[in-house]
């Protein structure tokens, strides 16, 4: 099938005629009656790690999408801060700035999800100020669905080679946004845009689009579509899962294997002469009998994580306890293709939504959300099942090397290769009802918490399944429901 491939000229976005200041996000009463800092400054100690394969159509890796790069593995090189008498600051944008994306000039762009609908939006990563808004298409009512759950129509985009933002639409569209500047200041403009209407069925939705290594640009649906467009001609093939359905995003590697996990199955599909989606190989997991409290989606909350060259991971949604599973990802494969399979947490109290950290290549971290069924399940003191731990895995087997007592209500923690510590988000139960939310590094070789930094206090602070980004400069940030909170070692 083949969809309209329209070029538009027209500046869209609201170029700032100078950057808006950011207003703080506000905070709960309790602001200060908990301790802004616990534990003591980290120690850099460097994980050694091969460096994941550049994707030669997207940003380079640690600044192209929510989950790092192409591999997803959710691990940036850099060190991220040490704890060194960190600074905080936030910026209320009146909406969840979850997926973060840094252009070559290292400003932030982000898709930021509001009541009111997406927008694509600029921000200057020092200061935190405004420097460009772009309305992205806002999204259907439709019944039983929340924007804070929904994560389908731009929750998912990534920044291409050429600094522009490929953003799936709620319309059912792929827009490539690129930035602009003019006497006004910076802005954004629809450069191309891809109609996929014809495969994607009213009432469905882009979860997510990415680019293999030729540049076709793949993408997948709510409703079990895996389809490709063809960058030039915007020729659109695709094909459905029957019966099934996609919650997450997917991972791509050099050989042309795109990983895509359904709730049913985890897939590695090949592109056929005409760009068509082919099934490489499906395997089965035990995809539960239960949406978890914790999980937005019924099976795996994982997207696919590849590790080295040759493994690809999720996680089950078993019972009484879920797994992490790891597998050999080639196309063709002597034996079984399912290396090891590693139960974690406590039984029938374990879950995730958020994807596996891939560490090395032999090396997982996975965390537990079980409890997170909304917004008010961590409010006045509440939180989720504690849970964080690491499984090492190889050809004969894997284990759990060791398990902290954190509790992560709903991040997609990061590793810091450099700095050698596990970023995550962190919150625990209070019996006067406060609600104090954290940045907290956890050692990655020993899981022991190294420190713990108040990010603020109340509903505006929860991240709701936002992630923890690290800046090229070394900043952390943390997308929340009241906008985006920065932490940063002081000078």
């Amino acid at each position: 099938m083949r969809c309209t491939l329209v070029f538009i000229v027209i500046v869209l976005a609201r170029a700032a005629t100078a950057d808006v200041p950011p207003t703080a996000i506000p905070e709960g009463p309790e602001a200060n009656s908990v301790p802004a800092f616990l534990g003591a400054p980290a120690v850099p100690r460097s994980i050694p790690s091969p460096r994941i394969p550049q994707h030669p159509f997207m940003a380079p890796n640690g600044r192209s999408n929510i989950h790092d790069d192409a591999y997803m593995t959710d691990a940036y090189i850099t060190a991220g801060p040490l704890g060194r008498t960190p600074e905080r600051r936030s910026t209320f944008q009146s909406a969840e700035c979850g997926s973060l994306t840094f252009d070559t000039a290292g400003r932030i762009v982000t898709v930021c999800v509001g009541v009111e609908g997406p927008e694509l939006v600029l921000i200057d990563p020092q200061t935190l100020a405004t420097e460009a808004v772009m309305p992205l298409p806002p999204r259907s009512p439709s019944p039983g669905s929340s924007p804070f759950s929904d994560f389908s129509g731009g929750g998912y985009f990534y920044l291409d080679q050429l600094d522009r933002a490929v953003i799936p639409t709620t319309n059912r569209q792929i827009w490539v946004v690129g930035e602009t500047t003019s006497p006004l200041g910076p802005g954004f403009s629809v450069v191309r845009m891809y109609d996929v209407s014809s495969v994607v069925a009213v009432g469905d939705g882009i979860v997510s689009a990415l680019p293999d290594w030729h540049g076709r640009i793949w993408f997948v649906s709510v409703h079990g579509v895996v389809g490709t467009v063809d960058p030039a001609s915007g020729a659109v093939v695709s094909v459905a899962l029957d019966g099934e359905a996609i919650g997450n995003s997917f991972a791509v590697d050099e050989t042309g294997g795109v990983f895509i996990v359904s709730d049913h199955a985890l897939y590695r599909f090949d592109a056929g002469a005409d760009g068509s989606p082919l099934v490489t190989w499906r395997e089965t997991y035990d995809r539960g009998t239960r949406l978890k409290p914790g999980q937005v989606n019924f099976g795996s909350g994982t997207t696919p994580t590849l590790t080295g060259r040759c493994w690809v991971s999720i996680t089950d949604n078993a019972d009484p306890q879920m797994h992490v599973l790891a597998y050999r990802r080639a196309a063709a494969v002597s034996g079984p293709r399912l290396v090891c399979s590693e139960p974690v947490f406590a039984a029938s109290m374990g879950a995730t939504e958020n994807s596996l950290i891939g560490v090395g290549t032999h090396s997982l971290v996975v965390e537990n959300n079980y409890g997170y069924s909304g917004l008010t399940a961590t409010e006045n003191g509440g939180t989720t099942e504690p849970g964080i731990t690491r499984v090492d895995f190889g050809a004969r087997g894997c284990h759990t090397v060791w398990t902290s007592a954190e509790r992560v209500p709903s991040t997609v923690s990061k590793v810091s290769l450099g700095a050698g510590l596990v970023y995550t988000y962190t919150k625990d139960p209070e019996t006067n009802g406060t609600d104090a939310w954290y940045f907290t590094a956890v050692d990655f070789r020993t899981g022991l918490t190294v420190y713990k930094r108040l990010a603020g206090t109340g509903l505006g602070f929860n991240n709701n399944f936002g992630p923890v980004s690290l800046g090229p400069d070394g900043a952390a940030y943390v997308g929340v429901l009241g906008g985006l909170v920065q932490i940063r070692d002081a000078p």
